[in-house]
């Protein structure tokens, strides 16, 4: 078990360091109006962010081999945890201060995650239906729907409904790697989950992007790590057979609610570009 829990931190490290480099690359590709999919072809041709889309599948390998064998509450938790690792890395390379309330934001990532590894029981990938497989796969058209019409929004809602949008998206993805039941090429082709997986990815990459390049990035973030975690979780639970070490589901629910406190405290670190006109200049850079 202790793998799962490097790969799920490994995770973590690699999706946070990635979003410092897509971001960059989103705020500089030419806008248009409502959810265009031509936005990933423009952001395809940009060298900061096919470095954070080749970290994006590292993560999620990492994700993948701790979903296989931990349950959802506590990778989800794990990876949306990816904040705290942004507001580091963006700090480090765009030479701002974090404020005390950040750094001890950071901090209580980090004491959930540890409660959370602490609550962690060892879980079989799920076995579930075939209608459950189909069911999946039909929440991601659904959401794709909903997010083509979010797109035409405007203002703050339209930015916490493309976060949700793409927090379901990305939940989706972790619950149908949960209920994969073989990695062999064929079982992979004719496995349902298998088009969840990248469905819901493909979906809640194209939303996130386009709320980072128009929308707040607080409140998107927001959203889409209260969607992310709080739904696989509630999945995990009720529908899978997710479970803690026994007598440990005090440190699951306390770990789970201080992580994710954490990371909704560091929201605005989900595109770290904003800060430089947000943050307070360091010595060594005067914004």
């Amino acid at each position: 078990m202790i793998w799962s829990l490097l790969g799920a931190i490994a995770a973590a490290v690699c999706f946070g360091t990635a979003s410092v480099l897509q971001a960059l690359a989103a705020r500089t590709a030419p806008t248009s109006t409502g959810v265009d999919p031509r936005l990933l072809v423009r952001l395809v041709r940009r060298l900061p962010f096919l470095l954070g889309t080749g970290l994006d599948l590292l993560g999620f390998v990492a994700e993948l081999a701790a979903l296989r064998s931990l349950p959802l509450f506590v990778v989800q938790a794990m990876v949306a945890g990816n904040l705290a690792v942004t507001a580091v890395v963006a700090a480090r390379v765009l030479h701002f201060r974090l404020a005390v309330r950040e750094w001890a934001a950071v901090a209580a990532v980090c004491i959930g995650l540890a409660l959370l590894g602490l609550a962690a029981g060892h879980e079989n990938p799920a076995a579930v239906s075939l209608t459950f497989r189909m069911a999946l796969l039909g929440c991601v058209a659904v959401i794709a729907v909903i997010g083509v019409a979010a797109g035409r929004l405007r203002g703050a809602i339209r930015s916490a409904v493309l976060g949700l949008i793409a927090g379901l998206g990305f939940g989706l993805v972790a619950i149908g790697a949960r209920v994969l039941v073989s990695l062999s090429p064929l079982d992979l082709l004719r496995d349902p989950a298998t088009y969840v997986v990248a469905g819901g990815g493909l979906v809640a990459f194209l939303f996130f992007a386009t709320a980072l390049q128009r929308g707040s990035v607080t409140t998107t973030t927001a959203a889409m790590v209260v969607a992310e975690t709080v739904v696989p979780a509630l999945v995990g639970v009720l529908l899978l057979g997710d479970g803690t070490r026994h007598g440990y589901a005090w440190s699951a629910v306390l770990g789970f609610v201080i992580a994710v406190g954490g990371t909704l405290a560091l929201a605005r670190f989900g595109e770290p570009t904003t800060e430089t006109d947000e943050m307070r200049p360091s010595s060594a850079s005067l914004q």
